[in-house]
């Protein structure tokens, strides 16, 4: 979905009671797009679901957020992602350092400019990925009434995961890393040991289930979802730094198998190795009645949010909207 069409949609997911709204940052830039879902709405927060940061500036990036939380009165929120080396090279033409490290001073360094911001404190960030020590009143844009912006994490590996419970606001999860399964065994515990590094709890802590759900008016429309998810899956397992899960399952010569298959070119035929038993374990699913006892089962007590799927045919909204009320109920 592009900047022409996102202003109905995001209309129409706040009317159908959705709590926020994640906006990609992929074929269209990510901040235009979270831009215009805040000027379209009323009440729902807005993110970035990831934006990837290591292209862009911290300076650059801290302004657009500044400005985008003080025109929509306190309601967007800042998904950060690093996306993978071969995309940053080759993809955005930007260098490429270890992850974790430099991810770790962007968020410090962001915070940093908005202190500088909201109090017209000297700026002076020295690291070793970023230098920030130059800001003159001129371009300081000044206080703003909602100077705590959330920024959320998105994470896959455990040292990113575990950066993400020591210094962010949330996490928010990948498709590949979203079975109830990773998060208790893999995700919370990575979540707790960043936490104690900074000696904080993580009561305050949002996670984001971003996982795929399959869902619809009835069994065929549940099983038409389910099967695009299986393309999906497919095609995402082929990437060696989403097979954590697989591996946990014991699916690893999945990924191995898709992975070759992509080397081949052959993506038509990655679809068929994701089997029932995989969609059974990644993609909570039901029809609009069951769907939300369905997801409820599968992150209660793990997640505080879900991403759940916009309808595709409008004539579907009444009652997705009695699922999302069930969900937020």
């Amino acid at each position: 979905m592009g900047p022409a069409e996102i202003e109905a949609h995001a209309r129409r997911v706040e009317a159908l009671g959705y709590d926020g709204l994640c906006v990609p940052d992929a074929v269209h830039d990510g901040l235009l797009l979270a831009q215009a879902a805040l000027r379209a709405s009323q009440r729902m927060k807005v993110a970035t679901s990831v934006l990837v940061c290591f292209p862009r500036s911290p300076m650059q990036v801290a302004i657009a957020a500044w400005d985008l939380q003080a025109v929509s009165g306190g309601r967007f929120e800042l998904g950060l992602g690093t996306q993978v080396k071969g995309n940053i090279e080759r993809r955005y033409g930007a260098s490429w350092t270890a992850p974790v490290p430099r991810m770790r001073e962007y968020l410090q360094s962001l915070r940093a400019i908005w202190h500088s911001f909201q109090t017209g404190a000297p700026l002076r960030f020295e690291g070793e990925h970023y230098q920030l020590t130059r800001l003159q009143p001129f371009f300081n844009p000044g206080p703003i009434e909602w100077p705590e912006i959330p920024i959320h994490l998105g994470a896959i590996g455990p040292r990113l995961t575990e950066l993400a419970g020591e210094l962010a606001d949330g996490w928010m999860t990948h498709p590949s890393n979203t079975s109830a399964r990773f998060l208790r065994e893999l995700g919370r515990p990575s979540l707790e040991a960043g936490a104690r590094r900074s000696g904080r709890d993580l009561a305050d802590f949002t996670l984001l289930a971003g996982g795929f759900i399959a869902t619809g008016r009835d069994a065929a429309a549940v099983t038409q979802q389910r099967e695009w998810a299986r393309g999906h899956l497919g095609f995402l397992y082929s990437t060696p730094a989403y097979w954590r899960s697989l591996e946990l399952f014991g699916w690893g010569e999945v990924g191995k198998r898709l992975h070759a298959l992509s080397r081949e070119g052959k993506w038509a035929e990655m679809t068929a190795a994701i089997d029932d038993a995989m969609l059974d374990a990644f993609v909570p699913s039901g029809d609009y009645r069951a769907i939300a006892d369905a997801v409820r089962n599968e992150y209660g007590g793990l997640a505080q949010r879900v991403n759940f799927p916009v309808p595709e045919d409008p004539v579907d909204d009444a009652l997705a909207a009695e699922a999302i009320a069930a969900l937020r109920g």
